[in-house]
């Protein structure tokens, strides 16, 4: 059993769901789940549609007409014949999210999230299955939805382990090509997402759930790379990675691979690729046991769009236990991430990621109590292994607002 995860960008027209279809026959149709995420940007395109719902600040249908005709394109340069089921499948998805939208009395932005991104995946994966079958290759076209079990913690939602292994051990055919949504839960009653690219996680669930021999993540690019070469010059492939060190990264950020993938395919030492889509001969990258790194080099991690906030008592008192742990309660209220921390005697700064947009509430709770600063907008830079090569590059590139430095890693927050 090999489990496959195909992102956004390998399914983002015509020409990579035909794509997928010469992976799979390159690597073998049998014992394989394939789990696909939204196409291209529409997990970006469906947040719109919420934002109008929500918001009102423009039409829901244009919103709606936006993606309707991105997959419908999609459908007609796969030249499928016009009686074909998609077309089918296609007009109820949408009827349903229409339908849950007239329909819908509640006020949860989070809710309505969840229920209304999920029509990404459905999409995505009725139309690779209906390619699939159109080329004569048979596949089961599951509704995860079904399978993996959460709570209602929705977009972000935690699964119930036991729950989900049963049902997938019980459900999924392993000697079969099974088709399979990314990103995607289920509660009792409603869909849940388990966070913003979550499709790793979810071709983990279903790794440990079967016990696979393999997680393939299937990308644009070579494989996990010491940088992104978006940003970083000279970036280099990294060959095999621990679960330990790829653990690191993910916490602090790495893109490549998602931080909740890596624990359940190491509790059962089931490897990891990162390959290419483009380069089916590219070995790519190997996440599993053995060396930390190899080659060892500099790895370069960044994250924008972080809040640099320093908190600090109004009597100028000491920052002691009491103090931190009414500040941890704050920011786990308003659901604020945390990816550095710097305390002295009398300040205590933390520099957080605002998924949720709900910064302004926290600011707005906590000034009563503390004398708060902040900087939006800051870049936090993360080099694991580095040396002075690799620090001497960014102190001379950006404004160093803080700098933490232990054994392996040094974290810069800079303008």
């Amino acid at each position: 059993m090999k489990i496959f995860k195909f992102g956004g960008a390998s399914v983002k027209d015509a020409d990579g769901v035909k794509n997928l279809l010469k992976v799979l026959k390159h690597e073998g149709l049998k014992n394989t789940v394939v789990v696909v995420s939204a196409m291209g940007k529409m997990t970006n395109a469906f947040e719109k549609i919420v934002d109008a719902y929500f918001y009102k600040k423009i039409a829901v249908s244009d919103a709606i007409l936006h993606v309707r005709n991105y997959h419908l394109a999609i459908i007609t340069d796969l030249s499928f014949d016009e009686n074909d089921v998609i077309f089918f499948d296609f007009e109820q998805i949408f009827a349903q999210l229409s339908g849950f939208l007239t329909k819908n009395t509640s006020k949860d932005y989070n809710y309505i999230y969840d229920q209304t991104v999920s029509f990404g995946e459905l999409l995505s994966t009725k139309i690779v299955s209906a390619y699939l079958t159109k080329d004569g290759v048979k596949n089961n076209w599951i509704d995860v939805r079904e399978q993996i079990r959460t709570n209602d913690f929705y977009r972000n939602a935690q699964v119930d382990w036991i729950e989900t292994t049963k049902r997938i051990s019980s459900n999924i055919d392993a000697s079969k090509l099974t088709i399979t949504q990314g990103f995607l839960g289920g509660n009792k009653e409603n869909t849940t997402t388990l966070g913003r690219e979550g499709s790793d996680y979810t071709a983990a669930i279903f790794a440990h759930c079967l016990n696979a021999e393999s997680v393939t993540i299937w990308k644009d690019v070579i494989g996990v790379l010491n940088a992104d070469p978006r940003s970083f010059e000279e970036a280099k492939l990294l060959e095999q990675i621990s679960y330990k060190e790829a653990i690191e990264m993910a916490f602090y950020g790495a893109s490549v691979i998602h931080p909740k993938t890596l624990k359940p395919l190491e509790n059962k030492l089931i490897p990891l690729y990162v390959r290419s889509f483009i380069d089916l001969d590219n070995l790519g990258t190997s996440v599993k046991k053995g060396v930390d790194l190899y080659p060892k080099t500099p790895c370069f991690i960044l994250k924008k769009k972080q809040i640099l906030v320093s908190i600090s008592a109004l009597d100028f008192s000491f920052m002691v236990e009491h103090n931190l742990r009414d500040i941890f309660n704050y920011l786990h209220d308003h659901k604020l991430k945390v990816n550095l921390i710097q305390n002295s005697a009398l300040s205590f700064t933390v520099c957080i990621e605002d998924l949720y947009g709900n910064f302004d509430a926290f600011y707005n709770n906590i000034e009563s109590n503390y004398k708060v600063s902040f900087n939006r907008g800051v870049t936090l830079f993360t080099v694991r292994h580095f040396d002075e090569i690799s620090v001497s590059k960014i102190e001379k590139s950006h404004t160093v607002l803080l700098k933490q430095t232990s054994r392996e890693t040094i974290q810069f927050v800079v303008e």
